[in-house]
């Protein structure tokens, strides 16, 4: 941005803004701030606050562990945490260590940058017994977040079903139909790994209560599962008939994922496959069922109709499918939870905003899924934050900075936070775990303690 976008003559003194949550949209509008002074802007300091002692959100407790590229995007978070005018704040939880007016009386902004951290739910019956997951929970837990070391899923059972046709239901999927060696080089928590590589899942069937079409997977997800070992893929010729990709009023991305689930019809799975992925669309949870815990669930069978507004719905045949299963993973979408203080979207789980400005709040402002819902991919982020600081900066410099004193807000934090984690905890921990992955050829072994983070953390 040119220097005549800001308003002249600003305080020479920096202005000092909080970013809430350090996932990717809070690393991408951290980074785009500090660059403001650059761009002829103010100059603006950056206090990142995570409620975990660990910070990359999603990068770290979200991505599949068997994806490591994609979680080589920390790096660039690495960097900017290394910049002058940076500091982390980890294991201080908004709303119960400190007030968000707190935060207002000792900052010139704040950037909520919590992402959706619950699940949506289903509405069915069945859907809390036992052996019925919300796929949030299950990718906490095999990633070792904190809140979901106990989870203890039940994988004693042959098949698995997961209600989902997104990465996430593929994730979770694929997860649990691994060979135990590859998820042994992972960074795969180990209770996990332990847990899985003990597991008697053979089978997770993924149902789409859309057709082929609708399917929300990306193609790199989708190709990849034909260089898993001992892994049988299974898709319905009559659900996939040959042609469906020729549609060219079609994105690319649909007719490429068309094209591999025609050829896995095609092949026909692999007999001697040990494990077995099946896809199976037009199909809508309707009960799950099960004597204190899950034993079969229904599913309704659907006929797919065009909207007047040219929207592909799903609608109920009134036909019904039982499934016998033990585990049903639910992976239909994230959500995001009300933040105290602020206006909350219920239907959408968002903060209302405008271009990331907080509706009828001065000085806040939201970045990533909580500003416009859990869609995209890791790098939608960057130009959603680049949005939100656009304007928090053009705001920052009609204003002057208010008094602030960096040392006096680490002491009120350290005080209010016995167990803070700063840059130099995390950078310990972080080292911690790469060298406990390293001599078994694993980027990591991650600790899930809280207490023994925060140990590592120490001096």
């Amino acid at each position: 941005m040119g220097h005549d976008a800001w308003v002249e003559n600003h305080s020479t003194r920096p202005h000092h803004v909080a970013v809430v949550g350090s996932g990717p949209s809070g690393f991408y509008a951290a980074a785009s701030l500090l660059d403001a002074g650059a761009a002829g802007g103010p100059d603006v300091r950056v206090d990142m606050y995570d409620r975990l002692a660990t910070p990359w959100g999603l990068v770290r407790a979200g991505v599949a562990p068997d994806h490591p590229k994609i979680k080589s995007v920390s790096s660039q978070y690495d960097k900017t945490a290394a910049r002058e005018g940076f500091r982390f704040f980890g294991h201080v939880h908004l709303g119960e260590d400190v007030t968000r007016e707190e935060l207002l009386e000792r900052y010139d902004a704040i950037v909520y940058a919590v992402g959706s951290q619950t699940e949506r739910r289903l509405g069915i019956p069945g859907e809390d017994l036992r052996g019925s997951v919300a796929s949030v929970d299950f990718v906490g837990w095999y990633n070792g977040h904190p809140d979901f070391v106990d989870l203890s899923p039940p994988l004693d059972t042959e098949r698995a079903v997961v209600i989902g046709a997104g990465n996430v239901a593929l994730d979770v999927a694929r997860m649990l139909l691994l060979p135990e060696a590859d998820l042994r080089t992972t960074d795969t928590a180990d209770h996990a790994v332990e847990a899985l590589a003990a597991s008697s899942v053979r089978e997770a069937l993924v149902c789409g209560r859309r057709g082929p079409r609708e399917a929300s997977f990306t193609t790199t997800e989708l190709r990849e599962l034909a260089d898993i070992d001992d892994l049988a893929v299974v898709v319905d010729p009559e659900q996939v008939p040959a042609g469906i990709a020729e549609d060219d009023t079609l994105s690319k991305g649909t007719r490429r994922n068309l094209e591999i689930l025609r050829r896995f019809a095609e092949q026909g799975p692999d007999a001697a496959a040990r494990h077995r992925m099946a896809f199976r669309f037009l199909r809508s949870p309707v009960e799950i069922r099960g004597d204190g815990r899950v034993e079969e669930i229904v599913l309704g069978i659907n006929r797919l109709e065009t909207g007047d507004d040219g929207r592909v719905r799903a609608m109920d045949t009134g036909e019904r499918e039982t499934v016998a299963t033990g585990l049903v993973l639910r992976a239909v979408g994230y959500r995001g939870v009300e933040l105290p203080g602020l206006p909350f979207d219920e239907a959408s789980g968002t903060v209302p905003n405008t271009e990331g400005r907080v509706a009828g709040r001065d000085r806040e402002y939201v970045v990533g899924w909580i500003k416009r819902g859990p869609t995209g991919i890791i790098g939608t982020n960057k130009k959603d934050a680049n949005e939100t600081v656009r304007h928090i900066v053009a705001d920052l410099a009609a204003r002057e900075p208010r008094e602030h004193s960096p040392d006096e807000v680490e002491a009120w934090l350290r005080d209010r936070c016995p167990d803070l984690v700063d840059q130099e905890g995390w950078a310990a921990i972080d080292a911690h775990e790469r060298g406990r992955g390293e001599p078994h050829g694993r980027p990591r072994v991650k600790v899930v303690d809280r207490d023994e983070l925060v140990k590592l953390s120490r001096p």
